[in-house]
């Protein structure tokens, strides 16, 4: 997922990322219409149906729909890992077993995982995953499941979260089946969902994708699905983990 506002060498640092573990031809990036001749100078070995290209921002959920929708029409039993683009990873190999063992899971569950993030410090700018573990869940080193998210909390209750020991800052990196995804953003997003009504004929189709996101509301998938679903799960990331906009 590139938004747009992150410097554009991390575009390319994403994807030669998931290239070292994924086949190319399994990667796509969703981005904004007007960023459509950056990313293909930055990527120039995509294929033209691997960018996905957004009329309008609206937020992550429309995104996740887009792709979903799309990756159904290749793949019914596809599994997905979505990730930003505005990341950096500093141990490469544990993130690529990490994501593989995630795999693992999801292909045996009907879940929707996150990667959670041992948080160093109270930071207000992140999201909180509160497991339902109990305090000893920072050291657990296998799935957990969820009980809470909080948006970017206060000083105060970030410090809480801190000192209970169950609480994980939120990635933003997620990973499910195409299949459970879809029933999920269907169940809770109607709204966006409806919008994409005919894709399995139309999704690729430029005018039906304007169509659809010309009256997409903005919403996050963290606020539209993953708040609210009872599938949703957590996996304890032990690489270096960074959001950009943080560094």
């Amino acid at each position: 997922m590139a938004g747009g506002s992150t410097p554009a060498a991390y575009l390319r640092m994403t994807y030669d990322r998931f290239a070292r573990f994924m086949p190319r031809e399994n990667i796509l990036v969703v981005t904004l219409e007007k960023y459509a001749s950056t990313a293909r100078i930055l990527l120039p070995e995509i294929p033209e149906g691997n960018l996905l290209l957004e009329p309008h921002a609206r937020k992550t959920a429309p995104c996740m729909a887009f792709a979903t929708y799309t990756i159904l029409t290749r793949d019914p039993d596809a599994l997905i890992v979505a990730s930003p683009c505005d990341l950096v990873i500093r141990d490469e190999e544990l993130f690529a077993s990490t994501i593989g063992e995630m795999f693992e899971f999801v292909a045996g569950h009907d879940v929707l995982m996150t990667l959670g993030i041992v948080p160093k410090n109270p930071d207000v700018n992140f999201g909180y995953i509160q497991v339902k573990e109990g305090r000893n869940a920072w050291e657990l080193d296998r799935p957990l499941q969820v009980k809470t998210f909080t948006e970017k909390p206060p000083q105060e209750l970030a410090e809480v979260f801190i000192r209970t020991g169950e609480f994980f800052w939120n990635s933003g990196i997620f990973l499910f089946k195409a299949t459970v995804i879809r029933e999920e953003l269907e169940k809770f997003v109607p709204d966006i969902t409806e919008l994409f009504r005919g894709w399995e004929t139309q999704i690729g189709d430029s005018v039906f994708v304007d169509h659809a996101y010309s009256a997409c509301p903005k919403v996050s998938l963290d606020y539209g699905v993953m708040e609210r679903t009872d599938r949703a799960w957590l996996y304890p990331a032990k690489f270096g983990w960074a959001d950009v906009e943080r560094l």
